[in-house]
C-alpha cells in the first residue's frame, strides 16, 4: 500500500488517553460545548423535517446561505456552508496549499490548522503567542513568497484571548494580496468588548484576501449537527465550492441553523451564562493560587504545572477537561464552562487534585 509520507507520519493530536474506565455522570468540560443546549426553536424545526430524511438535503445549502446573507448584510454569493468549521479548514488547505506551501499560524492556537496543513503536504509556520495573544507583527513578518494561508483564531482557542479591531486592521494591511487570511471567529459571539472587529464588513466591501469562518457549534449549541459557515469574496466562495463535496450539510442542520440564528433570547441566555462563569472562574482559580488567562469566550485556560496529571486527576473525579500542552501552551488545562452544577463540582475536584499534584513554581 502506497501511503503519502507526510500524511502517514502525521501525529494524531488528541488529549492523552486517560487511564481506567470513564466515570458515570461524566461532566464534559473539554470541548467548549454549549451546556445550556440547543435553541428550542431549532429543535422544533428539526422535528418538522424528520419524516423527510429519506431525501437528500439541498446540495449547496442555498436557502441557508440566503438566510445567513440577509442576517449579516452580505450577498448569498459571499457565503458558504460546511459540515462543521473543520471541514472548511480542510477545504482551504486542500484548495490553496500545494506540497511545500506555507501556512502561518500561532503556536498555541486551534490544533486543526497545523493538522490540516501538514495533511496536504503544506508547511505549518508556527509563531509563538505573545502574552497568550496572537503576535500579529511577528506573524506578518513570518509571511514569505511561499505563504498561501494565514490562520487567525479570534478569540483564540485554547487561550480565550481576543485581538482588537485596531490591531487587526493594521495586520490586514500588512498581508500581501495573494495570501488568504483565514479569520476563525468560532467564539466571536461571546465577546462583549466594544473593540471587537467587524471583519464581515471587510468582506462586504470587497476585500479579496479574507475569509471569515464561523460556526453554529458554540453559542448556538448545535455542535452535534456539524454546521459551519464562512464569508468571503464571491471568487473565493466559487473556488471553494469546487472543493466541497455535494450534500455536505445535512438536512437537519440546514433547517436548525436559521431557527437558531433567529432565537435571540436563547443566544442572550448563553452569552449571559458564559459571562457569569468567566467572572466566577477567575475568582475561584485565583483563590487556589492560580492565575487564569483572561478569556473572552465560554472557556478558560490556566497553568496547573502538569496539565496531563491534573486532567487525569479530574477525570478520576468525573470531570473531563482538555490538557493543552500539546497545542503549544505547556502546563495549561482548558476548562469549558459547564452547567452550574458541573462548574461547582469542578472547583471542588480541582482543589482535591491540586493537593495531590501541586503546581510547580
Amino acid at each position: 500500500m502506497l501511503f503519502k509520507d507526510y500524511l502517514a507520519k502525521l501525529p494524531i493530536f488528541r488529549p492523552p488517553a486517560m487511564a481506567g474506565p470513564r466515570p458515570a455522570n461524566l461532566a464534559r468540560m473539554s470541548a467548549n460545548e454549549n451546556p445550556i443546549g440547543p435553541s428550542p426553536k431549532a429543535v422544533a424545526a428539526m422535528h418538522e423535517v424528520l419524516n423527510n430524511v429519506n431525501r437528500y438535503s439541498d446540495p449547496g445549502s442555498w436557502p441557508l446561505r440566503h438566510t445567513l446573507a440577509a442576517h449579516f448584510g452580505v450577498q448569498a454569493e459571499n457565503v458558504i456552508c460546511t459540515n462543521g468549521s473543520d471541514e472548511l479548514i480542510f477545504m482551504l488547505c486542500f484548495g490553496f496549499l500545494r506540497e511545500g506551501d506555507e501556512a502561518v499560524m500561532a503556536d498555541g492556537s486551534f490544533i486543526s490548522y497545523q493538522m490540516r496543513t501538514a495533511g496536504v503536504g503544506g508547511q505549518p509556520i508556527k509563531v509563538p503567542l505573545r502574552n497568550y495573544v496572537h503576535d500579529l507583527d511577528a506573524m506578518a513578518d513570518a509571511i514569505t513568497g511561499q505563504t498561501r494561508l494565514v490562520f487567525l483564531c479570534n478569540p483564540n482557542n485554547p487561550t480565550g484571548t481576543p485581538v482588537g479591531a485596531d490591531a487587526l486592521a493594521t495586520f490586514l494591511d500588512r498581508v500581501p494580496e495573494d495570501t488568504l487570511i483565514v479569520a476563525d471567529e468560532a467564539y466571536i459571539e461571546f465577546m462583549d468588548d466594544a473593540d471587537a472587529p467587524n471583519l464581515i464588513a471587510e468582506v462586504a466591501k470587497g476585500r479579496r484576501n479574507l475569509i471569515v469562518t464561523r460556526t453554529f457549534a458554540k453559542i448556538y449549541g448545535l455542535a452535534g449537527l456539524r454546521l459551519g459557515y464562512a464569508f468571503a469574496h464571491p471568487d473565493v466562495i466559487a473556488y471553494l465550492d469546487r472543493a466541497r463535496t455535494v450534500f455536505n450539510v445535512n438536512m437537519l442542520a440546514q433547517v436548525a441553523g436559521p431557527a437558531a440564528l433567529k432565537d435571540t433570547e436563547h443566544v442572550a441566555r448563553v452569552r449571559a451564562h458564559a459571562a457569569h462563569w468567566r467572572a466566577r472562574y477567575t475568582e475561584e482559580l485565583r483563590a487556589l493560587g492560580l492565575e487564569p488567562i483572561p478569556s473572552a469566550t465560554n472557556f478558560m485556560a490556566v497553568n496547573v504545572g502538569d496539565d496531563v496529571a491534573v486532567a487525569q486527576g479530574l477525570m478520576e473525579r468525573g470531570i473531563a477537561v482538555n490538557p493543552i500542552g500539546g497545542w503549544g501552551v505547556p502546563g495549561h488545562i482548558r476548562i469549558s464552562f459547564g452547567t452550574d452544577e458541573e462548574n461547582e463540582r469542578f472547583f471542588g475536584a480541582l482543589r482535591e487534585v491540586l493537593q495531590r499534584t501541586p503546581v510547580s513554581a
